[in-house]
């Protein structure tokens, strides 16, 4: 174990990934947040540890290393959690030859999967719309967080079990000499220095990111009150639109025959970059989702008619006790546009940047930085 010091700027999941690898490792971290606690990306998501989502590799590795550290952190009871795997539905004929070859090829792989006929699915949800089902395919694999619950529990978990320092209200605005500034009275110096700034490309090293293939992502999304009685959903459920949108499902072959379907029934729907999902938290809220613009500025406003879409096709595959919206938002991450999953850089000496890990930073950042940090 070293004795060293580090400071990471962010308290996003990634801010907090980092915090808890560099404690692993043996150094006194400060954690430096702009916000009185975080309010991005990392709280605007569905909660969705999503291993499915990732290809086979070491992309795959990493989400299931990320599920292990959540499974371990909530087993302490301090976040809840709920391994209840991910239900993907079938309603078209192609839409199902794509879950069989995804079936057949994660199987090979050693993933916990199963292919369900529209009985069996009926036993797992009783969310799941059973008019013209084919059938689903289900994975074990996925975990589901309440994010922001999440990001307020984990610092005092960081701090109780690791004596992570957690400085709020400081916006860390010039980096120097291995010195990070706030403001122009206050200097916090560190052996390391991370960056885990999410969206925010602009106050520390635009200069470095501006060389980047690098966009944002803006996704809208609405949450469901409590369902009545306890009532579960089971399974996080997807439509056949989430079929198109991870790059894991590309180990299907006849994915790009269904892409085309889509292309042309479902035009809208590519050009908004809409797939809906649905996750449930421990209250019984349902959060729904989601849509996605790339640009480096965006419309702070929601779009209804994206809102109206997501609805209208959820209904097509899930139906809810209660399905009364109670909260819409948007939030937006930075993302690579060249196919990378995440940046990590070095614009000075002892100063490293991680950033982009896009959509799947619930999914990720426990594993990536783990890795990142045991490398240095």
């Amino acid at each position: 174990m070293v004795n060293h010091s580090a400071i990471v700027i962010g308290a996003g999941i990634v801010g907090i990934a980092t915090a808890r690898a560099l404690a692993e490792q043996g150094y006194s971290v400060s954690v430096f947040e702009r916000s009185e606690r975080a309010v991005g990306a990392s709280i605007r998501n569905f909660g969705m540890v999503w291993p499915i989502g990732q290809p086979s590799g070491a992309l795959y590795d990493r989400a299931r290393r990320s599920r292990e550290i959540w499974t371990d952190i909530s087993s302490l009871g301090d976040i809840w959690s709920d391994p209840v795997g991910s239900l993907h539905l079938a309603y078209h004929p192609d839409e199902w030859q794509v879950l069989v070859e995804l079936y057949e090829n994660f199987s090979k792989e050693g993933r916990n999967v199963s292919l369900l006929s529209p009985k069996k699915l009926a036993e797992k949800s009783e969310a799941a719309v059973l008019e013209n089902l084919i059938g689903g395919l289900y994975s074990a694999d996925e975990l589901i967080v309440d994010p922001r619950e999440a990001l307020s529990v984990l610092p005092l978990w960081l701090k109780e079990k690791y004596k992570v320092d957690f400085h709020w209200k400081k916006c860390v605005s010039y980096i120097s000499d291995q010195t990070a500034y706030v403001g122009n009275e206050e200097e916090y110096e560190a052996d390391l220095i991370f960056i885990c700034s999410g969206a925010d490309l602009e106050t520390l090293y635009p200069e470095e990111y501006v060389k980047l293939p690098l966009t944002k992502c803006k996704l809208q999304m609405m949450r469901m009150t409590a369902q009545p009685d306890d009532w579960r959903i089971g399974p996080a459920l997807c439509g056949g639109l989430s079929l198109v949108h991870y790059k894991s499902f590309e180990a299907a072959s006849s994915l790009p025959a269904l892409k085309k379907r889509y292309d042309r029934e479902m035009a809208d729907y590519l050009d908004w970059g809409i797939h809906v999902m649905v996750s449930q938290n421990a209250a019984g809220e349902l959060t729904v989702g989601d849509s996605h613009e790339y640009a480096h500025t965006h419309d702070p406003f929601d779009n209804e008619l994206i809102n109206k879409m997501i609805l209208d096709y959820l209904k097509k595959f899930a139906r809810f006790k209660d399905e009364r919206i109670m909260q819409t938002w948007n939030g937006i991450y930075p993302i690579l546009t060249n196919g990378g999953t995440d940046c990590f850089i070095s614009p000075d000496s002892s100063v490293y940047i991680i950033n982009a890990v896009g959509g799947a930073g619930m999914t990720l950042s426990f594993g990536l930085a783990e890795e990142l940090v045991s490398g240095l």
